[in-house]
């Protein structure tokens, strides 16, 4: 069952994602070669918890860590590690706030350094573009589909391929809740989209094949053809004016 909220129940998500937010900041000024993942991952906890919030990936169904680290051929879950972040690294970072009670969710791709390659630029700029392209989706009276189609067709339209294991989700006083926001799709199909949806919507995006495995660690989920993936995502409040981005 989807659940609608109210205004005064947004104004607490976005207060969670103002927390993620800011938390988000203080993980891109210390990105820089040679650092541990680990290292980020401690300075996210501590701002969040600094600021009476709570790590919210942390002991999600025993995830060991605040901060969902992956990088290069790694899509989502990797686990923060000593292994340090090198020059040309394609580095996805995804993380959860509780704030009194309520959730909120996003994640963004960095290269650390300059990058050589054109094609890892690119996948960053369409897999963040293709965020924004379905987010304009969520609007009263579309569906949830149109929001997937769009962002299935911008990404095969530029020759990268969309993960189809994981999606995006309705979000609230339960980190993932209906609808599921599946990042491909056919348009006109879905739930219909009302007033006073939360939802984070995510992009996934690889290099190459759709595809993917989990590592020995059971969370890192890699690309099958050991090319490289991006992520973006931000948890969004449908308003009776258009979208509302709730983790800015």
């Amino acid at each position: 069952m989807i659940d609608l909220k109210t205004r005064e129940e947004v104004e607490k998500i976005r207060k969670s994602g103002r927390i993620l937010c800011a938390a988000f900041d203080i993980v891109r000024s210390n990105i820089k070669t040679g650092i541990p993942i680990i290292e980020l991952d401690r300075l996210f906890e501590e701002f969040v918890i600094k600021n009476r919030a709570v790590p919210g990936c942390k002991g999600y169904e025993e995830y060991p860590n605040a901060l969902c680290i992956s990088v290069n051929d790694e899509i989502v879950h990797g686990i923060p590690s000593g292994r340090k972040i090198m020059n040309g690294d394609v580095v996805s970072f995804d993380s959860c706030v509780l704030l009194d009670g309520w959730h909120s969710d996003s994640a963004f791709t960095v290269i650390v350094g300059q990058s050589e390659s054109e094609m890892d630029t690119r996948l960053v700029e369409v897999t963040e573009k293709a965020l924004f392209i379905g987010i304009e989706q969520a609007r009263v009276g579309n569906r949830i589909g149109d929001i997937s189609f769009s962002i299935q067709n911008y990404v095969e339209m530029n020759g990268f391929s969309v993960v189809r294991e994981y999606s995006g989700h309705g979000i609230g006083r339960k980190l993932h809740e209906d609808p599921v926001v599946p990042n491909f799709g056919r348009k006109n199909t879905g739930p219909l989209i009302k007033e006073g949806m939360c939802i984070a919507i995510e992009p996934m995006v690889c290099e190459g094949k759709s595809g993917l495995y989990i590592e020995k660690d059971g969370w890192t989920a890699k690309t099958i053809d050991g090319l490289k993936a991006a992520h973006f995502e931000h948890t969004v409040y449908v308003s009776g004016n258009g979208p509302e981005i709730l983790t800015i």
